[in-house]
C-alpha cells in the first residue's frame, strides 16, 4: 500500500472534502554504496563539531538560522509547528483556470488525491465539474517545511496534483524562441508529412530506460563473474545540409511495403541513423576480457 505524504481536507466553497494525498511517480535509478578501495568495507559519513573536531550524533543536532558571520538563531521544532500556516491541513482552492492555459514547464511532482473516509461524493463532484468544464484548480498547501502552490487537475481515474514552480524560479531566456520565416511552405509540408507517419498514439510502456537495464545487465555480469558485453557505439551524424532531400529520403523509408521486413531494414543503415539517431546496424564491441 502507498505510504501517504499528506492528509487533510480540499475546500472550495462552503464544500470541505477529506483527501490523503500518496506519490504518483518518482525516478527509479540504480544505486551504488561508497567503499574503501582498499579492502571494500562500507564508509560512513561521520558529523563533526567545527569547535571541538570530535564527531557529534544526530540525536545532539538543533537547527539553526545564521543571521550573521558566525552567529545563530536555534530554532525549536516545537517553534516551527507554532506558525505553520492552515494550508498544512486544509487546501484550499484559490481559483479555477481554463485547462489550455496552464504552461506545463511549471509543473513540478506528480501525486495521486484520493478521497477519504465519507469524501467520496463530495470528490467525485468536484472531479466532474472539472472534467466537464475543462478547467483546472489552483490551491496552496504546506509540506515539507514549505507552502506549495499547487494545481488539481482531472486525470483518467481520479483528480492528480501537481506541485508548482513559482515564477521566480522559472529560468527565462529571451533567446529561447524560433524564427518561423526561417522555414518555406513546402519544407513545412514535407515534415508534417513526416510527422504524420511517424504517428502513433501514447503507450508509456513501449519505452524503457536502456541505460538503467545495461547497469543492471553490468552488475549481473560482475556477480556472476562473466563478460561485459558493450552496446553497439552510436555513429555521429553528419550535419543536414539540404533539409528538403533529408525530409523526402526519411518519408520514403517509411512509405515502403512493410513486407520488406527485416532484410530491407538492414540493407538501408543510412535512413535508419537519420531517422533515429542510432545506427543499429553498427557492429558490438568485442567483450571485455577480465584480467
Amino acid at each position: 500500500m502507498a505510504a501517504t505524504n499528506w492528509k487533510g481536507h480540499i475546500t472550495f466553497g462552503m464544500v470541505s472534502i477529506p483527501v490523503k494525498m500518496t506519490v504518483a511517480a518518482r525516478p527509479e535509478t540504480v544505486s551504488f554504496n561508497q567503499l574503501h578501495k582498499a579492502d571494500h568495507s562500507r564508509v560512513k559519513q561521520v558529523l563533526f563539531s567545527a569547535s571541538t573536531d570530535k564527531p557529534v550524533p544526530r540525536s545532539e543536532l538543533v537547527k539553526g538560522f545564521e543571521y550573521e558571520k558566525d552567529r545563530y538563531v536555534i530554532i525549536e521544532k516545537e517553534d516551527i509547528k507554532k506558525i505553520q500556516p492552515k494550508t498544512a491541513k486544509v487546501m484550499e482552492i484559490l481559483e479555477f483556470v481554463p485547462a489550455s492555459e496552464l504552461d506545463p514547464v511549471y509543473l513540478e511532482s506528480s501525486y495521486y488525491l484520493q478521497p477519504d473516509e465519507a469524501g467520496e461524493k463530495a470528490y467525485t463532484l468536484l472531479y466532474a465539474a472539472m472534467n466537464d468544464s475543462g478547467q483546472f484548480a489552483l490551491a496552496k498547501i504546506t509540506m515539507h517545511n514549505r507552502e506549495h502552490t499547487v494545481v488539481l487537475r482531472p486525470g483518467r481515474h481520479g483528480i492528480l496534483l501537481h506541485t508548482m514552480y513559482y515564477q521566480d524560479e522559472v529560468r527565462a531566456i529571451d533567446e529561447f524562441r524560433v524564427n518561423t520565416g526561417m522555414v518555406q511552405d513546402k519544407e513545412l509540408l514535407m515534415a508534417k508529412s513526416l510527422v504524420m507517419a511517424l504517428g502513433g498514439h501514447f503507450e508509456p510502456e513501449k519505452y524503457k530506460d536502456t541505460y538503467r537495464e545495461s547497469l543492471k545487465n553490468m552488475i549481473e555480469s560482475e556477480v556472476k563473474d562473466q563478460d561485459v558485453v558493450a552496446p553497439p557505439a552510436a555513429q555521429e551524424l553528419a550535419p543536414v545540409i539540404d533539409i528538403m532531400e533529408a525530409l523526402k529520403t526519411s518519408l520514403a523509408a517509411f512509405k515502403k511495403p512493410a513486407a520488406a521486413g527485416a532484410d530491407s531494414d538492414q540493407a538501408e543503415p543510412e535512413q535508419q541513423l537519420l531517422l533515429t539517431g542510432t545506427n543499429d546496424a553498427a557492429p558490438a564491441r568485442k567483450p571485455r576480457k577480465k584480467a
